[in-house]
């Protein structure tokens, strides 16, 4: 009650009919655009504002200007000049969403930031789709256990969302299913236009539910299967570079994380090396705040910081399981307990006499049982 209470007064002091200058019919203009506050203005831009409503540009400007001052006298959008110092201390108060991983918590220095687009690509398998599954769950955790206590939007564009999932994995994490399904918002993109058109609509929920992390898993495929050809490719590129610019901004005005995942394709002109690159090229590539490269190591997976502001290039190695994505030990784990079982009925067992050759392959299958797998 507290939390919707709070909601509402922040809705009211963020009304369109708030800044001066806007009357009841500029406000209703707004509104059926889908511009329905004052942050809204923010993230959509006097350029989009024009091209939605029909205003000239000069006009549009001045309108986000003012609802810039607003915001800035809110203390919800920063001064044009601070000091380094000042911007020190907003960092620290940036929430970070754990992984629930040491491995990929320690890649990302604490977990998912918030005001940020983190972006994950790999080719198929690799774990991008678990990733985002784990991270459904933990961003629901309180505070004191590495979440933000928030629900999340969930952007599928490849029909890969599976609920049965987030089950198995709040099971292992210690939650309740049920309730861990409930906070989460699931929107089924059918083509790149639908795809825009949720996250330009998402302003209005994130601000109602308390979403603090936001997915779109994947951000270029219905892009990447529309847009074919080299004709195609200059307005591919310029309309996915309006949807990840509009993520990014929806992640710094509202306070909440967004993680992306991108396919890959096979550069035909690399003959030595890694032939995996990302799709979407510079446009997607720039845009991102965090770029992260996840690939298949026989069971295990390798996540390697390929693009990041203040994170140091390296790589991890972590595992899927029950819980999503598990550290690399969690398996030895089991696998340990497993063989320390079966080698105390094996103990147990009265000894019979064989032969001498019977027993040298006793003793070699014996030795290497005791040969862990990670030695290959």
């Amino acid at each position: 009650l507290k939390y919707r209470y709070r909601t509402i007064r922040y809705m009211e002091d963020l009304r369109l009919d708030n800044l001066p200058g806007v009357g009841p019919v500029t406000t209703k203009k707004l509104s059926d655009a889908g511009i329905h506050n004052i942050m809204d203005l923010i993230v959509r831009g006097p350029v989009e504002l024009a091209e939605i409503t029909g205003m000239d540009k000069d006009t549009a400007s001045n309108i986000v200007e003012k609802a810039r001052q607003a915001l800035v006298e809110g203390g919800l959008l920063a001064k044009d000049f601070v000091s380094a110092t000042e911007v020190y201390k907003r960092r620290q108060e940036i929430g970070k969403i754990t992984t629930g991983t040491e491995c990929l918590d320690l890649l990302l220095d604490g977990g998912l930031e918030t005001q940020g687009l983190t972006e994950v690509y790999g080719e198929f398998g690799s774990g991008k789709t678990q990733f985002c599954h784990t991270m459904c769950v933990t961003v629901q955790k309180p505070k004191e256990e590495g979440g933000l206590d928030g629900t999340v939007l969930y952007i599928d564009t490849e029909n890969t969302f599976r609920p049965e999932r987030i089950v198995s994995i709040a099971k292992a994490h210690g939650m309740d299913p049920e309730k861990a399904l409930d906070r989460i918002m699931v929107a089924r993109a059918y083509n790149s236009a639908h795809q825009t058109l949720i996250l330009e609509e998402a302003s209005h929920m994130i601000q109602e539910n308390n979403i603090k992390l936001l997915v779109v898993d994947s951000a270029v495929g219905l892009f990447r299967a529309e847009y074919l050809g080299r004709g195609t490719l200059s307005v591919r590129q310029q309309r996915l570079n309006k949807f990840v610019h509009l993520l990014v901004r929806i992640a710094e005005t509202y306070n909440c994380a967004a993680l992306a995942t991108n396919q890959v394709m096979a550069s035909p002109d690399v003959f030595f090396g890694d032939p995996t690159r990302p799709i979407g090229g510079n446009v997607v590539a720039h845009t991102s705040t965090y770029r992260i490269y996840f690939k298949k190591s026989g069971k295990k997976r390798i996540a390697r910081m390929v693009d990041s502001p203040h994170h140091p290039e390296q790589e991890v190695i972590f595992g899927l399981g029950e819980a999503g994505v598990i550290d690399p030990d969690s398996e030895t784990k089991k696998k340990s307990t497993k063989t320390a079982k079966s080698s105390k009925v094996e103990s147990v067992k009265p000894e019979v006499k064989v032969e001498s050759k019977s027993d040298s392959s006793v003793d070699v299958d014996s030795k290497t049982e005791d040969i862990p797998e990670d030695s290959e």
